[in-house]
């Protein structure tokens, strides 16, 4: 009692209280200040994309504020509601001591005592195990410890900053590669401004872009098709080929009176937007990590099978997006036999899993999330509990999971996500972000201009159609 006593706020030093809370508030205001100063950097340097995408990191932090809050206020009432020790025998994420279980083990249950929500008196010191005892009556437990409730706390924080960090890690990556895109981008301006001759007709066999997607692609052959695409994107998964036709397919489609439209700019500013959805995290994420927790038992290996959730995902959508440059060009082929000039594609969102190709982004999205998910626990894991805590699993578990995060984040960055930002352009509408900043804020306030002036007339119309029956009914 006298231990608890010493540790109240009312018996520590007010030195000690001063010092810790203005360490605390100097590492919040240097944290504030730095994102302040970004948004202004990128603000001046007209990415409003990425300054929304700043704005949606605040936000989650602002979301993981609240939750701490919550989880602090209500620590108290979380711990006095009580129940029977029964209950504390299923679906634990390990065995106890004694069940069938080596000697060694007794050293490593403290972990599964923090997310299986069972009460200890190993897990906290003298004083507060009996605290804790005090708050139930007898022959019955605590629903979640303290020391329980302070480990999930700092998880959440874990991976909410995991996230962050690995969707801002593979938009770095991948958009190093894309920007290798543009000496083609320039090469293309430059052969279009020089290029007045007459045009060559050439078979569609001698076509660069036909001849390096269409063979093995029929009706007869959609197998070794859809081999092709996923052997694919593992080497060169965008060729110049790829990139002058998509360009070209795209101008012609959607700004044909502007043949010098700069595509990769286009494509870098519309990735840059959809940044803002990736490093977001929604209700169906936070629902995905509860299930996981769920279903995290003892002897199912359910973090070792879900490591490979993420790979299968990514390995669909990147085979997905090479088929769609494949169906590109098995179209054109089926259409005619020569070309005269260069080469048009026609985009569709036919391509498309159920014609749209928003569902990649949100396949994208999710892979990064699990990813993030299967990191940030491990190391949360390895810096709280060791290396030898029984959620490591045996070491056969243990290195394909790590293997297979890594692999994710390399393939994902450079591969994917530079198929995503061009392929997704293929679609049959165009994103705002054709449009320069300044023009996109322009056409938006003009549209809410007419909008309310269009409401306006309506009601004055009503009004006046109203007043002009009142005679008439007199």
């Amino acid at each position: 009692m006298a231990e608890a006593e010493e540790a109240a706020l009312e018996f520590t030093p007010t030195w000690i209280v001063a010092a810790v809370c203005s360490v605390i508030v100097l590492i919040s205001l240097a944290a504030e200040r730095g994102l302040h100063h970004l948004g202004k950097t990128l603000k001046k340097n007209d990415q409003r994309s990425l300054y929304e995408a700043l704005l949606k990191v605040k936000e989650e932090l602002m979301l993981l504020g609240f939750i701490s809050l919550l989880m602090t206020a209500f620590q108290r009432t979380i711990q006095r509601m009580c129940i029977p020790p029964s209950w504390t025998d299923y679906m634990l994420p390990c065995q106890r001591p004694g069940d069938h279980q080596p000697a060694r083990v007794a050293a490593r249950f403290t972990a599964a005592e923090i997310l299986a929500g069972v009460s200890r008196a190993r897990v906290l010191s003298e004083g507060g195990a009996g605290a804790e005892a005090g708050l139930c009556q007898e022959g019955k437990v605590p629903l979640l410890s303290e020391e329980a409730l302070h480990q999930l706390h700092i998880f959440i924080f874990v991976l909410a900053v995991a996230h962050v960090f690995f969707s801002a890690t593979t938009m770095f990556l991948g958009g190093a590669k894309i920007h290798k895109w543009k000496q083609w981008e320039e090469e293309i301006q430059k052969n279009n401004d020089a290029g007045n001759g007459p045009k060559k007709v050439l078979p569609m066999h001698q076509v660069s872009f036909i001849r390096e997607h269409y063979k093995g692609i029929g009706k007869d052959s959609m197998t070794l098709s859809w081999l092709q695409s996923f052997v694919k994107q593992f080497y060169g998964s965008v060729a110049k080929s790829d990139y002058t036709a998509m360009r070209l397919g795209f101008i012609m489609t959607h700004c044909r009176g502007n043949p010098k439209f700069d595509f990769h700019r286009y494509m870098m500013r519309a990735l840059e937007s959809d940044f803002k959805k990736i490093v977001s995290t929604s209700w169906s994420l936070w629902m995905f990590v509860v299930i996981f927790l769920l279903l995290n038992v003892n002897g199912w290996h359910t973090y070792f099978w879900m490591a490979f959730l993420p790979l299968v995902l990514l390995l669909a959508v990147g085979t997905k997006l090479e088929h769609i440059i494949a169906q590109l060009a098995y179209d054109v082929a089926a259409r005619q036999t020569a070309v005269e000039g260069d080469l048009v594609v026609k985009p569709s969102d036919e391509h498309f899993w159920f014609g749209q190709p928003r569902i990649v982004l949100h396949l994208i999205h999710f892979i990064l999330f699990q990813n993030a998910f299967e990191l940030s626990f491990f190391f949360w894991i390895l810096m709280t509990y060791g290396f030898h805590s029984c959620f490591m699993d045996h070491v056969g578990f243990l290195v394909p999971r790590l293997v297979l995060g890594v692999v994710i984040q390399l393939l994902c960055s450079y591969s994917t996500l530079p198929l995503y930002a061009i392929v997704t352009q293929m679609g049959s509408y165009y994103k705002k972000e054709i449009f320069n900043e300044h023009v996109q804020q322009g056409v938006l306030g003009w549209a809410e201009k007419a909008k309310k002036k269009s409401g306006l007339r309506e009601c004055n119309s009503t009004v006046e159609s109203k007043h002009g029956d009142g005679p008439d009914a007199a």
